[in-house]
């Protein structure tokens, strides 16, 4: 497939067939015009859960083990298969933060050639006057997140260094309640100023170190992951708790989320079933719904910004989960499992490796994956154009803000 072909695939899959200029450096840059139209633009609080599947939350299907969680089923926007771009926290981030997809390279987040100029919701945000933050209770060094977010948009970075007194710390940084804390204190000091804070959890991660005393004892081989991801959950309802009551939830879009799973391994050439991950959007006024369907987390960054009220021009190619024709989902999400890469649509999964051609395969939740006795051609094709698409920007840095 020729790369003309694949952009036009692509554009075409994100209705934006006559928005766009194929011809300009940033052939996806669009003008995304929010959905819903607001006084002033509210704030963003993104709470990413570190390996978070859907297995441990009993409202997806799961084990009992995040009754907060389950809690905003109710109360926001629910996404009842939404999935997981990949098996990292770099994945998760970059699909999450810049609306991009996987691709057999090193994440966006480590790349050499996606570290300055590259998009994401913060530099948006951030030419829109908002103050721009990460919060994480380890090392910002770590998987390079520091230097990518900083030369991206963020202004503010606040990691373990930062934290007095913290009243636990574990191997991968301070607890979950300390970071929290921390949040809480920060963003409650923002006052009239707009901001986007990124709050980035770190308990729920081998070896599963959490305070005592908490949480239930659990006992069998998995009790240390399942008391952490109780913990985990724990300490979210709690800032959740503050945050209800404070001086910035009216007018604030929170974001919960999960980066990854904790355990993405199986049989199949793809465990699509362990790229199952949670998330909820809510406050800002946010009525309940639930979107049954297929969803990717490189469509929570155009929804966000209509939940808010942010128009903005944008290269981003997810869709917008607040616009009707999207309302039970996006019917699509792209997974990169190692050197292998999927794409599924509704009871179906394409998957590619490098030099083998393309499989089809019939897919339903809960079933193993069953060869397709006829093989959708157009279906290969969306799926190849895709995969060519986002090596196509990186290479000729055409995924930029829209200033730069």
């Amino acid at each position: 497939m020729d790369e003309d072909e694949a952009m036009r695939i692509v554009i075409e899959r994100a209705g934006l067939d006559g928005k766009v200029d194929l011809q300009s450096a940033t052939p996806t840059m669009h003008m995304h015009t929010a959905t819903r139209r607001r006084e002033r633009p509210l704030n963003l609080v993104i709470v990413l859960e570190e390996s978070l599947g859907a297995e441990f939350v009993g409202s997806l299907g799961g084990k009992e083990l995040t009754p907060n969680f389950d809690s905003l089923a109710d109360e926001g926007i629910w996404f009842e298969r939404l999935y997981a771009t990949g098996t990292r926290s770099v994945r998760g981030l970059e699909a999450i933060l810049s609306g991009f997809p996987p691709t057999n390279k090193r994440s966006v987040v480590k790349l050499a050639e996606t570290q300055k100029d590259f998009f994401t919701i913060a530099n948006v945000l951030e030419e829109q006057n908002y103050k721009t933050s990460f919060i994480y209770g380890g090392s910002a060094h770590f998987d390079n997140m520091r230097r990518f977010f900083m030369n991206n948009g963020f202004q503010t970075v606040i990691d373990q260094k930062d934290f007095d007194n913290p009243e636990f710390v574990a191997t991968w940084g301070v607890s979950d309640e300390d970071l929290f804390r921390k949040a809480h204190e920060y963003l409650s000091a923002m006052g009239d100023q707009p901001f986007f804070s990124l709050v980035f959890s770190s308990s729920n991660h081998k070896p599963f170190e959490i305070p005592s005393g908490k949480v239930a004892t659990r006992e069998g081989p998995d009790a240390p992951r399942e008391m952490a991801v109780n913990y985990a959950d724990y300490a979210l309802g709690r800032y959740l708790e503050l945050a209800r009551a404070s001086n910035y939830w009216d007018n604030t879009v929170f974001l919960v989320v999960s980066d990854h799973n904790s355990r993405v391994k199986g049989a199949e050439l793809i465990p699509v079933e362990r790229f199952h991950v949670p998330g909820a959007i809510l406050g800002g006024g946010i009525e309940p719904r639930r979107v049954p369907g297929i969803t990717s987390q490189v469509d929570l960054l155009p929804t966000v910004l209509s939940l808010m009220g942010v128009d903005a021009r944008i290269p981003a190619v997810g869709a917008d989960m607040t616009r009707p024709e999207y309302y039970q989902g996006s019917g699509r999400a792209q997974m990169q499992y190692h050197d292998i890469q999927g794409w599924m649509v509704p009871g179906r999964v394409v998957i590619m490796r490098r030099s083998l051609p393309m499989q089809t395969y019939l897919y339903e939740p809960g079933r193993s994956l069953r060869p397709d006795p006829v093989p959708d051609e157009a279906l290969q094709r969306e799926a190849l154009a895709h995969s060519i698409w986002p090596v196509i920007m990186i290479r000729e840095k055409a995924y930029r803000p829209a200033t730069r």
